[in-house]
This record gives C-alpha cells, structure tokens and sequence, in this order.
C-alpha cells in the first residue's frame, strides 16, 4: 500500500466492553477515530474488532526439553498471532527471543526472564536451578534481563516427599522479592499446591500462575492484596494424564493432582466471585501447543467467569494491568476481526476473520 493508504475497520469496534464504536481508522499503524483527510487508497474489513488477544502465560523459545532454535520460535510466535494472540507476557524463557522485537509481523512480548527454581526441583533445561541463598541475586539478574517481570518456581514434587511442596523459605522470597519490586519488576511463580501460597502472598508478590491450590481461606487474602491469578486451565486439563504416569512412583503426588484438577473450575470461580484479578494464559511452549488463547477464554466461561469478563481477561483487562494499549486514540494498531459479537458468544474468538497487527492486516 502507498504512504497514503489507510484501513478502514467498520461494524462494529469495542474500546472496552461498554464502549462500542461504529468504525475505526488505521493511519501510520496507529488507531485513529476521525477520517483521515484526503484518504485514498482505502482498504476496508468489517465485523467485530477487539484489542489483540493477550496471553499472559505463554512461553515462546520453549519446547518440551528446554530451548528451541529461532525457526521454532518463529512457527510458535506466529501460530499465537494466526489465532489473534498479539501480546504475550513470556512467563518464562530460557532462550534469547529479543529477535522477535524487531519484526512488526510478529507479536510483541513482555518477557520475564528465565525461570528461577529450587536444585532439582523442575523441569530439566528450564530454569536456573539454585539454592535460597543465591534466590535474591538471580532475581535481581532475571529483573534486569527481562520485561517488568520476573519468574519464580514456588512449588514442584519433592522425590522424598513423594508430592508438591513449596520449594522457598518464607524469608528467602519475601527479600527476593522486595529485591525485585526495588529494580521496577513485578514477581509472578509457578504453584500448583497450597503449600506455598500464604507465604509468597504475604511475602508481596504479584500473581500466582495455575492457583489450583487456591482455598477458601486463601482466597481473601488474596483478594485484600490484590494478587492475580492466570489459571491456565487448558494446562490444568491434562492433569490426569500427568497423574496416571506418575501413579506407581508417586502415588501421593497423582492422587494429590487429580484431586486439584476435580475442584479447578471451583477455585477459578470462587476467586473471581471474591475479587481476585483473573487473567488469560495457555502456558503454551514446553508441551503443550501454540495458538490455544481461544480454548482458554472459553474455559474461563465454563468455570462460572461471565463472558464479557473473559473477553476482558484476553483483551482490555489484561493490556490495562500489563500496561499496554487497547484501541485508544493514537494506540498502535493490534487488533483482531470477528464475523460476530465476542460478547454473545466467546466461541467466535476460536475463527478470528482477520488479524491487524502494526496496522498491517495479516494475509
């Protein structure tokens, strides 16, 4: 198209979820609600817009035995952006994607450094494995490395034990983690027991991922600092097929799984009923695929989340507390089309009829 050429978006544009505008004008990859004087070259998609999907767990450079080359990278990323993801919070990475910032074709990331786990208590080739009196130094380094975020793992199986528990003393995260809030970075771990959460929640951090240890008693703590959760349902669907494999060595563990799995759509609910901050994550990367965004909202409805509140927790919501725009005036231009209003049915997130990202419409 020539420096002159604009796209016109037309239907139907939701700025936020009560606030649905007629049309939209993309001028210089930046949003604009006037008519640009003297347009030509007018390109013109209709339908239902909403921000770019965001992903708030998802793990591009990842792949099930640690990091992948940039090609696979590359396939990851754009399989997010063909199913409309187009920012994603890289809830830890071992490998160097800073590449990607350099590509307007690619969606842009918020990146969290690597993990940061116990010795021997994760997944191999992941994480900085450490002891608690290295914790608050590699924090420090991963809170320089990354995005505004840093990444712990707050609980795993421990082989003894034979199930989860949290793998870092109380006074260990609560000084790595005012190390990171000092440094400008927000702190978000790995949790899938409910072993670890009073501690890391008094301790001041940011968000849990998974929270399928969430309890009654929990939950208002929670709720009164504002932690947020990203619950990653459709990681936590494959939970009995993770027990089952582990049944004859660890039994407690498995059985311990199972029995979060059973009550997670409970535990979703009664946080967003109390409050807490829920937000969209797939874990993709690792083993499981790219592109699921939609599964995930769609989850969140079946879990009791009302619908017009999953689509924020993937759209105005969730840039709002990554503190990035939406489809404000002069914001740059990521946004996806559907033939249908999200609202009514969050399904249609599944079939996006176009995707625009940097004002450019993906073919």
């Amino acid at each position: 198209m020539s420096d002159h050429a604009v796209l016109h978006v037309k239907g139907r544009v939701l700025v936020g979820p009560e606030d649905v505008r007629d049309e939209l004008w993309v001028v210089g990859g930046r949003v604009c609600y006037d008519r640009p004087a003297g347009a030509r070259d007018v390109r013109t998609v209709e339908g239902w817009a909403l921000p770019g999907l965001v992903d708030a767990h998802c793990h591009v450079g990842l792949g099930a035995h640690g990091p992948v080359d940039a090609d696979t990278a590359e396939k990851q990323a754009l399989t997010d952006r063909e199913a409309g993801t187009l920012l994603i919070r890289d809830a830890g990475s071992p490998s160097d994607t800073r590449w990607v910032d350099d590509r307007d074709d690619l969606p842009k990331i918020i990146r969290a450094g690597r993990h940061i786990a116990r010795t021997r208590r994760y997944m191999r080739n992941y994480a900085h494995e450490i002891e608690p009196d290295e914790l608050v130094a590699y924090v420090a380094q991963e809170a320089r490395r990354g995005d505004g975020w840093v990444k712990l793992v707050g609980d795993w199986i421990d082989r003894d034990l034979g199930d989860l528990s949290a793998c870092w003393p109380r006074e260990a995260v609560q000084a790595a983690i005012a190390e990171a809030h000092r440094l400008g970075a927000r702190v978000t771990a790995h949790c899938f027991a409910e072993s670890s959460l009073r501690d890391l929640v008094e301790a001041g951090i940011d968000c849990i991922e998974h929270a399928t240890g969430l309890t009654e008693d929990l939950i208002p703590l929670f709720a009164e600092r504002g932690v947020a959760i990203v619950p990653t349902l459709v990681n936590i669907a494959t939970f009995p097929q993770l027990a089952a494999g582990g049944e004859t060595k660890y039994p407690r563990w498995s059985a311990h799984m199972r029995r979060l799995h059973e009550r997670r759509y409970d535990t979703v609910r009664g946080a967003y009923d109390a409050g807490v901050p829920v937000y969209v994550g797939t874990d993709a990367g690792g083993s499981l695929a790219h592109g699921l965004v939609a599964g995930e909202v769609a989850e969140l409805v079946t879990a009791g989340i009302p619908p017009v509140a999953a689509l924020s927790a993937t759209s105005w919501g969730a840039r709002a507390w990554l503190g990035r725009p939406g489809l404000e005036e002069g914001a740059p231009a990521d946004l996806v089309v559907y033939e249908s209003d999200p609202r009514a049915d969050v399904r249609v997130l599944a079939a996006p009829r176009r995707v625009v990202l940097n004002g450019a419409v993906v073919e």
